[in-house]
């Protein structure tokens, strides 16, 4: 008998996101509940033991964190989107692990409160880039275009959110960061126009996601706020 699939998210969350695109390359069938995090219902707080999302579950039984979710839709169901040799797929697991890191990193530009906050973010960014750049040359031995070739792994569906999020805020900002990566670059545009990761957002995205932007008071948002007023 299959089993039944309820992811719970909220809007804007990549974490959320990252499993939705895991499960969506695999053709899972699933329903998804999102909920607002400012005012998290008791239900969640019940079957979630830190709070957060996502949330999986999986006929009666429920799993959370992202990675965990992840490794164990990689283990149950095909096809398997980490690579079979064993250490292709602990260096790739290896990689999920930096996502964090790298997400924080760029955190420090996308979500600065100031021109001067953004500029001085552009180093941790750039550093954690390089390091996504050198692993794009050494780790895969081919042209990609997804992190392992041309199949998407659980490598890409980790740090695709984090990349969409970055092209939205550099749409805006124009830091010219990726000029310096090309790998990265030719990376990120892969996966942005990857069915998967299209499909991988709650239909009001946009709009939450610039909504989360004005609350925390980002640099990023008073630029779109002043781009609007000027096009008026």
């Amino acid at each position: 008998m299959a089993k039944s699939y309820h992811l719970i998210g909220s809007y804007t969350c990549p974490w959320v996101q990252r499993a939705v695109i895991a499960m969506r390359a695999k053709e899972v069938p699933f329903e998804v509940t999102y909920v607002d995090l400012r005012d998290k219902p008791d239900w969640l707080l019940e079957i979630s033991p830190h709070g957060k999302v996502p949330v999986l579950k999986v006929d009666d039984e429920v799993l959370f964190e992202s990675n965990a979710i992840a490794e164990y839709l990689d283990e149950t169901v095909p096809p398997r989107l980490h690579p079979e040799d064993p250490i292709k797929r602990a260096r790739n697991r290896a990689w999920t692990d930096f996502v964090p890191g790298f997400s924080s990193a760029l955190g420090k530009v996308i979500y600065a409160k100031s021109k001067e906050e953004a500029e001085e973010g552009r180093a941790a960014a750039s550093r954690a880039l390089s390091l996504l750049e050198e692993a794009l040359a050494k780790e895969r031995g081919n042209d990609g275009p997804y992190f392992n070739g041309d199949t998407l792994s659980l490598v890409d569906a980790g740090y695709a959110p984090f990349l969409q999020r970055f092209g939205i805020a550099e749409a805006v900002l124009r830091t010219g960061l990726l000029d310096g990566f090309p790998l990265v670059r030719a990376w990120s545009d892969a996966l942005m126009q990857n069915g998967y990761v299209i499909n991988s957002t709650a239909p009001n995205f946009a709009q939450e996601y610039e909504s989360n932007l004005q609350r925390r008071e980002t640099y990023l948002w008073s630029l779109i706020e002043a781009n609007r007023a000027a096009a008026q």
